[in-house]
């Protein structure tokens, strides 16, 4: 059997300055109907500045969903039709101040293939120089270089729950044999 499912229509139900929402009438591979409800969202980065003592530059902020602060990596969102490699090296120097002489792809993450289009590019950076920071104006968040096993740590603990956090740690450690 074929897994296809066929869109009959799609309707635009919301559309805010970051995500749409699309309800969607489809054909299930075996012909009956369904709905799926899906966030369309441009996608975005996320960049694991390694410094050469070993540390990793995170960032703290308050993320409203979750009504608390998370320590991820800097990351950012894609404008539509952006490269990701550009929003890469923006989102680095913006939350960090930090420029990359070395710029890894580490692969892309579907963020939540349920319900979202989201596409996450994930960046290991390295030969790092620091500048001066500039994040958004509505964007609040503290820098703080942590050790590489100390996040790794934290990750085995759960304590660190960010998944293109996680994600991005666990291809770095596997592709520099940390």
């Amino acid at each position: 059997m074929e897994l296809y499912e066929k869109t009959i229509s799609s309707e635009t139900v919301f559309k805010g300055n970051i995500v749409e929402l699309r309800v969607d009438r489809i054909e299930l591979p075996d012909g009956r109907p369904a709905r799926r409800e899906v966030i369309a969202h441009p996608g975005g980065v996320a960049i694991l500045p390694y410094h050469d003592d070993g540390t990793v530059t995170v960032v703290r902020q308050f993320r409203y969903p979750f009504g608390r602060v998370v320590t991820e990596l800097p990351a950012g969102k894609l404008e539509r039709g952006e490269d990701h490699r550009v929003c890469a090296r923006r989102e680095l120097e913006e939350e960090t101040g930090l420029t990359a002489g070395t710029l890894t792809y580490l692969g892309c993450l579907l963020a939540s293939p349920g319900y979202s289009d989201e596409v996450l590019h994930m960046y290991l950076a390295r030969d790092l120089k620091t500048g001066e920071c500039h994040p958004d104006q509505d964007e609040f968040l503290e820098r703080e270089r942590v050790p590489f096993e100390t996040l790794m740590e934290q990750v085995m603990r759960g304590e660190l729950q960010d998944a293109k956090t996680v994600a991005a740690l666990m291809k770095t450690k596997l592709l520099l044999g940390l």
